[in-house]
């Protein structure tokens, strides 16, 4: 089991935080590991909603779709893969802190096969990555406010 969680303060209000987070769209502008994401159901963003992306990690490309299991806009989305090596749950929430937003980003799943092995060692890989995700996402948002 790989369960992964960061955390970062972003001084602009929490609508602002999530609905940015929340569109697929902008995951190329803020993940660093992410080249592409697109709609596979018509917008806007609500459970049942299904999202394609395309990754690079650990020197390979991997492409994987998301289907949102749980939303309530401006707090909470949790999206799970349909399929791939690494199902993988992605959880954000966000709350209100001052005039500004905590956001937690939480990425837990259960690796098949060869990835049970790789997984403690993707642990500590994935947590940098999502840390510098959340640093720039929080350096967009604040140099737009």
């Amino acid at each position: 089991m790989v369960d992964v969680q960061t955390e970062i303060y972003i001084g602009v209000p929490r609508a602002i935080v999530a609905a940015f987070a929340a569109e697929p769209g902008n995951a190329p502008h803020w993940y660093s590991n992410i080249a592409l994401a697109r709609w596979l159901s018509e917008p806007p963003l609500r459970v049942g909603s299904r999202m394609a992306f395309s990754a690079r990690f650990l020197g390979r490309t991997l492409d994987y779709s998301y289907d949102v299991v749980e939303f309530v806009p401006g707090e909470r989305l949790v999206m799970q893969t349909s399929q791939g090596p690494f199902p993988v749950r992605t959880s954000y929430n966000w709350s209100d802190v001052g005039n500004g937003t905590h956001m937690t980003l939480r990425n837990d799943g259960q690796p098949r096969g060869f990835s049970v092995v790789a997984g403690v060692l993707m642990a500590p890989m994935m947590r940098r990555a999502m840390r510098k995700d959340l640093a720039k996402i929080k350096e967009i948002l604040e140099a737009a406010a």
